[in-house]
């Protein structure tokens, strides 16, 4: 089969990382792995910060809208649309309505909607994304938040479910080397939720100074000045900066450290979280959004109340004196993702869904 994919926040090939851009790669990858031919419909951006920024971008749409129509004429035309996260600052400007214009079935993954939205000078936006939800032949969700959400905002969606996964292929077969004092987290440094969880990990690792630890940070972003301010204090040497590096690396990194740090605040989900876990490490988080969707509280890790920063000291304190449940944990959560949340995996259950409900068959 052939698939239009689209991503209108951040497309697969997007050079800025980011847990969208590799969420869309995994998915372009699950349907390929499923044995379908995948083609990045677009490379529009359809993201706008504000309600004006929005409406900006109209003459741009048409124009792409146009371009992709005329090409579906002139050439063959895809079995199915699949678009990945649409939502209010990001809808999906064409899928719908080519999905409609050529019969071919709509498919949405991470879709959201948010009521409060509707007051804030959204609606217009917001009225997209609720009836792509209802055209969707079926809207696959990665957490069962998400799935609710959805469900209770549009009582009439198809709904279905495949729990956020990873390619586990460069840590299958991995030494594994754990340094059980070495504390690791992998985080883009930006404004947001990301530099509210840094100023977190900084507080946390402020109350438990005296004890023996040091800390690896992979990433970079805009706010690296600020980020590395947050930790100025700190002793030399307690604080690696890593910088951003390629998967091979963080992989080899997180094999050599003993425990995954990241409060998560606002995560959708954190498929660093799988990473780390994939190579033999807790983690230790809060219980907050979508973070439990990929963290099994007790056994592959310790999630803490959100936003209490002495709780999540206290839980990476206890994990860095007690090795016998560390390395307990470390390995279930290497069981966990190898076994349960594999780009393997996802690709059956991917194809088995779009097979009920989307018709799939060409």
């Amino acid at each position: 089969m052939r698939i239009a994919f689209y991503a209108p926040l951040k497309s697969p090939n997007h050079p800025t990382p980011s847990g969208d851009r590799l969420m869309a790669r995994l998915l372009v990858r699950a349907l390929q792995l499923a044995g379908h031919s995948v083609e990045i419909a677009s490379e529009f951006r359809n993201f706008a910060p504000t309600p004006e920024a929005a409406a900006a971008l109209e003459d741009e749409r048409q124009a792409e809208l146009l371009r992709l129509r005329r090409a579906w004429h002139n050439e063959p035309k895809p079995h199915l649309w699949f678009c990945y996260h649409p939502y209010y600052k990001s809808p999906d400007p064409f899928g719908p309505i080519l999905a409609a214009e050529f019969g071919i079935p709509y498919v949405t993954a991470e879709t959201s909607y948010s009521r409060k939205r509707d007051a804030t000078g959204w609606a217009p936006s917001q009225a997209l994304v609720a009836a792509a939800i209802r055209q969707a032949a079926i809207n696959i969700a990665l957490t069962e938040r998400d799935e609710a959400g959805v469900g209770q905002a549009v009582p009439e969606a198809r709904l279905a479910l495949i729990k956020p996964f990873i390619d586990t292929a460069s840590v299958r077969n991995i030494d594994l080397r754990p340094d059980s004092k070495r504390l690791v987290t992998v985080a883009m440094m930006r404004a947001g939720d990301k530099m509210a969880s840094y100023t977190m990990l900084a507080a946390a690792l402020r109350m438990i100074e005296e004890k023996t630890w040091t800390l690896g940070i992979i990433g970079d972003g805009p706010m690296r000045t600020e980020v590395e301010a947050l930790f100025s204090d700190f002793p030399p040497g307690r604080i690696d900066w890593l910088g951003e590096r390629s998967a091979g690396d963080v992989a080899c990194l997180l094999c050599t450290s003993g425990l995954y740090v990241w409060p998560g605040c606002g995560e959708a989900y954190g498929l660093a979280y799988l990473e780390a876990q994939a190579a033999g490490l807790p983690a230790v988080a809060q219980r907050t959004a979508g973070v439990p969707a990929v963290i099994q509280d007790g056994v592959t890790g310790i999630l803490t109340a959100d936003g209490n920063v002495g709780a999540f000291a206290a839980a990476i304190d206890r994990l860095l004196h007690d090795p016998a449940r560390r390395q307990e944990m470390g390995e279930a959560a290497r069981r966990f993702v190898l076994e349960e949340r594999s780009l393997e995996i996802a690709a059956r259950e991917l194809d088995g869904i779009l097979k009920i409900y989307a018709g799939v068959e060409p």
